[in-house]
């Protein structure tokens, strides 16, 4: 969810996961999925983001860093948590366009076009007032539009869909007892994935690697925003936007998330990353865009740390 977002197998593609931390380092095997990815992690990086996190609050905190080989499914950089599970916000927007065009609901960058009707979510402006194709729902994170999407999709496949490519939990239920799974489990509800599995499932698309068509893939990638470029590197990816739940079912808006989840080009080098951040307090913009102009100015120095 953006700030529009309110209310609201192959074998070489395992995911054999390395996890060091202040105590040691333990190896473990998951599920056999396409979106999975070989990840390595630094001791000393785990430490300081620790050590870090015992500091002053700030107004916000990034919860985890992650830059990967997309070709390779190594990890080159981890800072933070990276494996808990939050809400996709507005990230789903990638894996629902994987799987609206796999199922021939969408068919090019300009269709289908729908139009906009009076009850539908119109809180992100005009932008959202109007016909709606794929490419303008991508650039402008329409929700109604991805709400349509999911509607005309079905929750068995979407559960289907997102099983095959290994996209968090899979779960699409929605608010307990409210049966609005189609309308918003990706937003702040049932729905939820971790950065390492967003690094996952970008790095299957990316490097062609997905159980769908090749088609399907260049066309999704085709339609994402590029969000800037640094150190000769070019950057297209998706924000989101979203709050936590507090026990009383009401969202606190002093804490919101920002993901930025994408990928990266130079050349023949192609990296995906993962920007995961929390608010600490209120903001008027949103914590996604916050999290994309953040990566983008810190992206010269974390790529030269690689040597890339």
């Amino acid at each position: 969810m953006d700030h529009r977002d309110k209310p609201g197998g192959d074998d070489g593609l395992w995911l054999s996961v390395t996890i060091a931390t202040l105590w040691g380092v333990r190896t473990g095997r998951r599920s056999e999925v396409p979106g999975e990815i070989f990840v390595r992690f630094s001791v000393l990086a785990v430490a300081l983001t620790g050590v870090f996190a015992l500091a002053a609050p700030t107004q916000a905190r990034d919860i985890c860093t992650l830059i990967a080989d997309a070709a390779t499914r190594t990890v080159l950089h981890q800072e933070g948590d990276c494996e808990t599970r939050v809400t996709p916000a507005s990230t789903f927007k990638v894996a629902l366009a994987v799987m609206a065009y796999d199922a021939g609901i969408i068919t090019s960058a300009h269709e289908p076009k729908l139009p906009f009707k009076e009850g539908y979510a119109d809180w992100g402006g005009e932008s959202w007032r109007r016909d709606t194709d794929p490419t303008i729902w991508m650039a402008n994170s329409t929700v109604w539009y991805s709400q349509r999407l999911a509607e005309m999709l079905g929750a068995e496949k979407l559960t289907a869909y997102a099983q095959k490519f290994g996209y968090g939990n899979a779960d699409f239920s929605g608010d307990p007892g409210k049966n609005n799974g189609l309308e918003r489990s990706w937003i702040s509800s049932s729905l939820k994935i971790s950065p390492l599995e967003q690094a996952g499932f970008v790095a299957a698309l990316v490097d062609g690697k997905l159980p769908i068509s090749a088609a399907v893939m260049t066309g999704t990638m085709d339609i994402v925003q590029q969000g800037g470029s640094s150190a000769g590197w070019v950057l297209q990816g998706k924000t989101g936007s979203a709050y936590p739940r507090q026990a009383d079912g009401n969202l606190d808006r002093a804490r919101g998330w920002g993901w930025y989840v994408g990928w990266a080009e130079k050349g023949d080098r192609r990296l995906v990353f993962v920007r995961l951040a929390q608010d600490e307090q209120r903001h008027q913009v949103s914590g996604g865009l916050r999290a994309r102009d953040k990566l983008v100015a810190d992206w010269a120095g974390l790529v030269a740390g690689l040597g890339l």
